[in-house]
């Protein structure tokens, strides 16, 4: 049986991979968090927009020189192995597939129920239509990368072009229309003491780690793109610029329509309804949970993906089995089975820790829409690290300052992570006389995997 994938997407395809996977819901509903984060004060939150902006861009930059260097079948893991070694490739590879992907994916599948339930009226996010609803996008979005993936790359461009259209028009008419009613104005003007702190500018960064992150799922895809050490860096700098630049505007597009208070209670919703009306902002939200599934997509497209890209190495469990590929596809589809049963241990874990009124979970119960994103930037570190030392002479600037910077973005990133979910709450949680530290029980979470993971690693090893 064929286990070498084809050469199948552009770089128009490409690029609208990076932006789609990327933009989808985190704007829409990170955006009210954000506010919420930093008090209402609307430049804190640009700030923090900014600040993740560079960081992606930076970062992607120098995932974009290694493609030009290494290529294979998993992208983010081709480097790894390259660079650092073969076990700690394994080792991210494992971490992607278990926890990464299918963490974020599960969250995508609930955003995506929630903004179609609002579309029909119903604003009970955690309810068990809601969790049914988000149920069935995720084995819906599976199906269709598994059993027609042509169509799912089509699927991915055309919500993409969908996806823009309720960003630009509220970035272009909302910041418009905030400048001749004087909202937007008023909006950086105002700062509300309500829900800011100290930790209020890095807890938004996080937020916008969310928003930002999807970039490194393109290079899950670098087999597959034609002429991929030339498609893959360009689709990375020029996807990670134009959204940056388009979340920015669309931000502080939204203070047009709707005051900051508004804003921090009810979400975006209420500025496109105050805009466009209640019809036309049913249309545009309508096309919002549109962008949502083509992020679920796109994520989903990665998920199904990623335990292939180790059992290609011979490495993990049963990769005999998890490295076939469908004739008639040309798809791992064993592979996609194993995530999609991932993504429904995390969508239940996300679900029962995150919405419902007593977290199932305990303790043990965190974010895990942002926290795996997080850890991913810490190990990136080594990454950037071994690669000046093996090229760095090669290209000064390239090999040496942009990953030195990378490795700055990262620890700032943790820094920021650990201030927002780790220190603050354990501060908070001492004062009211109880014990709460998300980033810890995250943290024996994600070594009680990966120690999984290397175990299966060193039994196939010794084999």
């Amino acid at each position: 049986m064929e286990d070498k994938l084809n050469k199948r997407y552009g770089l128009i395809t490409a690029i609208c991979m990076v932006v789609g996977i990327v933009i989808g819901s985190g704007v829409f509903f990170k955006a009210q968090d954000i506010l919420n984060y930093t008090g209402g004060n609307v430049t804190i939150g640009v700030l923090a927009w900014l600040i993740g902006g560079v960081i992606m861009i930076i970062c992607a930059f120098n995932f974009a020189n290694f493609a030009t260097k290494y290529e294979k079948v998993g992208g983010l893991i081709d480097y790894a192995e390259a660079i650092v070694g073969r076990r700690y490739a394994y080792l991210i590879g494992w971490f992607v597939s278990t926890i990464y992907y299918p963490a974020m994916t599960s969250v995508l599948a609930w955003v995506s129920a929630r903004y179609t339930l609002v579309l029909f009226g119903v604003n009970d996010i955690t309810s068990g239509l809601c969790m049914s609803l988000g149920a069935f996008y995720l084995v819906g979005i599976y199906a269709l990368n598994v059993l027609s993936p042509k169509l799912a790359g089509k699927f991915q461009v055309s919500t993409t072009v969908i996806k823009l259209i309720p960003l630009i028009i509220m970035a272009i008419v909302g910041t418009i229309l905030g400048l001749i009613n004087g909202n937007t104005v008023e909006a950086f003007s105002k700062v509300l003491i309500s829900g800011s702190g100290n930790g209020g500018l890095f807890a938004a960064i996080v937020a916008c780690a969310f928003a930002y992150e999807g970039w490194i799922l393109a290079t899950s895809i670098n087999a597959e793109i034609k002429n991929s050490k030339k498609n893959l860096p360009l689709a990375l700098v020029i996807g990670t610029i134009i959204i940056m630049a388009i979340y920015i505007i669309y931000f502080i597009g939204l203070t047009g329509g709707a005051s900051v208070e508004e804003l921090m209670v009810n979400g975006s919703t209420t500025a496109f309804i105050n805009i466009f009306g209640k019809v036309g902002g049913t249309i545009l939200n309508t096309l919002i949970v549109i962008s949502c599934l083509g992020t679920l997509n796109g994520l989903m497209l990665a998920c199904s993906r990623s335990m292939y890209t180790i059992a290609v190495r011979n490495e993990g469990p049963k990769p005999t089995v998890l490295k076939e590929l469908s004739n008639s596809t040309n798809m791992p589809t064993n592979s996609g089975v194993i995530g999609l049963l991932l993504c429904g241990v995390w969508y239940f874990y996300f679900y029962s820790a995150n919405l419902w009124s007593k977290p199932v979970f305990g303790v043990f119960s965190f974010d895990s829409s942002e926290l795996p994103i997080v850890t991913i930037y810490a190990m990136y570190i080594p990454i950037f690290i071994l690669f000046i030392k093996k090229v760095g002479k090669e290209n000064i600037f390239k090999n040496i300052v942009m990953p030195i910077l990378a490795i700055g973005a990262s620890l700032f990133m943790i820094f920021a992570a650990i201030y927002a979910h780790g220190y603050v709450p354990f501060m908070k949680a001492q004062e009211a006389g109880s014990f709460s530290c998300p980033i810890v029980f995250y943290l024996i979470i994600y070594i009680v995997i990966m120690t999984i993971g290397f175990f299966v690693y060193k039994s196939k090893e010794r084999h």
